[in-house]
């Protein structure tokens, strides 16, 4: 298919075989026609949502003050941050199930994480995964869950009870290797239990800025390295994304195929730019490739839609993104010990964005009690 004539940057992308999310959600954006005026005009087919992104939405504003002052005073906080997100979830998922439908089911999805504090249970991922899709109850929905080691075998038993599953925080390439065996075992389990796979998405959200800012600052530290400053993240998304080629292919993927199941797409996550000395696109722009999501945020989609050159450059540099990993760690960078920092800062983050939300919910409910 051809592009439409004088086709925007990210309808170019989109082209290209490269799925463009929101990540942002908030209540006034969904019902003041913000959301759908993304879709309509900047190739925008999904949603991500995430506890920070909730902190700013629901603490600002009084877009959430009607349906605050009409539940029930003695509700725990915590169920009153769920009546309100899985409220704004439904409504995102309304607006986009044109997209879901119109796509058999490949776009369209809005994502909602578990609390953030379950991440190393597995069970009570599991739990709470389970309860997000059935609450929300809309066919795309995608629920978040982490992948920490703990969240690997939450994955696996909530695709194989047909769930559609957003994996996020993924740092490591080797940890997105356990994210795809854990996907893949998932779907295996769904069909030998009779299940359809066909009605199972998933992606798997691979971070990207936060890698170049921890390598960088760890680079400062070690001196002496400034060649190899603002590469890793790029590289080490490359480089994932020839493993997903590889873990989707073959003789097992092609029987999975066989009765119904679509691959794990690679989500790119944290693709807006946070050194100012780097190109304001450079997370889009370096990852655009068959089978792939960018989730980016409003800023981002407008700086890509100013000056965007897409092009598919995701499978470029391979040999080049391996020798980066080399040279890091010959300069004194252990990628290890780097990713696994990154995946526990990433869950402290969402955790403290929960309880400060948690915090300002409390505080905006009591102001809304008549004197």
């Amino acid at each position: 298919m051809s592009p439409p004539e004088n086709a925007s940057p990210l309808e170019l992308l989109s082209q290209l075989g490269q799925s463009v999310w929101i990540d942002n959600l908030s209540r006034e954006s969904i019902r003041g026609g913000h959301l759908q005026g993304l879709i309509d005009d900047d190739a925008v087919v999904g949603a991500t949502s995430n506890p920070t992104i909730f902190q700013k939405a629901m603490s600002t504003g009084d877009a959430y003050d009607s349906q605050l002052a009409e539940l029930d005073q003695a509700l725990p906080i915590k169920d009153v941050f769920w009546a309100l997100a899985q409220q704004d979830i439904r409504e995102a998922c309304d607006v986009f199930a044109g997209t879901w439908e119109g796509g058999l089911g490949r776009d369209g999805y809005v994502s909602l994480e578990v609390d953030p504090g379950l991440a190393y249970d597995t069970l009570a991922t599991f739990r709470e995964a389970i309860r997000i899709h059935k609450a929300v109850d809309r066919p795309n929905l995608m629920v978040k869950i982490p992948a920490t080691r703990p969240g690997l075998a939450a994955i696996e038993d909530v695709i194989a009870e047909g769930r559609s599953i957003n994996v996020t925080l993924i740092f490591s390439l080797s940890r997105y290797a356990e994210v795809a065996e854990s996907y893949l075992r998932g779907i295996e389990r769904l069909i030998a239990a009779g299940g359809d796979p066909g009605k199972v998405a998933s992606v798997a959200s691979f971070f990207v800025s936060r890698i170049d800012t921890e390598a960088d600052r760890r680079l400062d530290e070690l001196g002496g390295h400034d060649e190899l400053k603002g590469k890793l993240a790029v590289a080490n998304a490359k480089l994932a994304y020839a493993h997903y080629l590889e873990a989707f292919a073959g003789p097992r993927w092609e029987f999975l195929v066989s009765k119904g199941a679509t691959p794990q797409r690679v989500l790119w996550a944290s693709t807006s730019v946070k050194n100012p000395a780097y190109p304001d696109t450079l997370y889009v722009e370096e990852l655009i490739g068959p089978d792939t999501v960018n989730t980016m945020p409003e800023e981002t989609i407008r700086d890509y839609q100013d000056h965007g050159k897409p092009e598919a450059r995701l499978q470029r540099g391979l040999d080049e993104a391996q020798g980066l990993l080399e040279e890091l760690a010959i300069a004194g960078v252990d990628y290890d010990d780097l990713t696994d920092t990154l995946e526990r800062e990433g869950v402290e983050k969402f955790s403290d964005s929960f309880e400060k939300l948690l915090e300002a919910l409390n505080e905006k409910r009591s102001s809304l009690i008549p004197a």
